[in-house]
């Protein structure tokens, strides 16, 4: 076993450093939660890794390449659910643990923001940040298609009607304030 330098710390506190110094030179003193989003981006890699592994698993041969219809389905799905998830005053209580109440911000939808330590307010910021959810909700769906196309179809076929129908509903009240109705 090779020993570390007397004076330099272990690796990890040498690594452990460097991040911390990388992680001062990229705020410029503004507080970031680089650390937190470091263990974002590790868990969404292990997130990813384990639905590789369930198709691997069931010997699901990969398409050639996406099926258009498909494609639409799941944007569109993954449009509407990462801002339900994210953004809708229904499902606030699932972000309450990671979030503080602002205010209103659309058609039922609220206005939240992170709070609490390094992990809270990092789940804080993914669970009110539609973008942020679409690339798990993307994941989900992709590995779902693979694994159970004809339910996925389903699911997705059901969320892309509601944000059709959400649209027809904004679309349509637009008009009738514009009539002055």
């Amino acid at each position: 076993m090779v020993e570390d330098t007397p004076g330099k710390g272990t690796g990890v506190q040498r690594i452990k450093a460097a991040f911390r110094r990388a992680g001062r030179a990229y705020s410029s003193g503004e507080e970031r939660g680089l650390g937190g989003h470091f263990g974002a981006v590790v868990t969404f890699g292990a997130y990813t890794a384990a639905w590789g592994a369930a198709v691997r698993g069931r010997g699901v041969r990969l398409p050639e390449r996406p099926e258009p219809w498909d494609v639409l389905l799941a944007a569109t799905a993954t449009f509407r659910l990462s801002r339900l998830l994210s953004k809708g005053t229904v499902t606030s209580p699932l972000r309450a643990p990671f979030t503080s109440y602002e205010s209103g911000s659309g058609p039922a939808e609220v206005h939240e923001s992170p709070r609490g330590g390094r992990v809270r307010s990092t789940v804080g910021e993914l669970v009110t940040c539609p973008f942020c959810l679409s690339v798990w909700l993307t994941t989900t769906i992709t590995g779902a298609q693979l694994l159970w196309p004809r339910a996925t179809r389903t699911v997705t076929g059901g969320l892309s009607a509601l944000a059709i129908a959400d649209a027809m509903q904004v679309g349509y009240d637009s008009l009738v304030q514009k009539n002055g109705e």
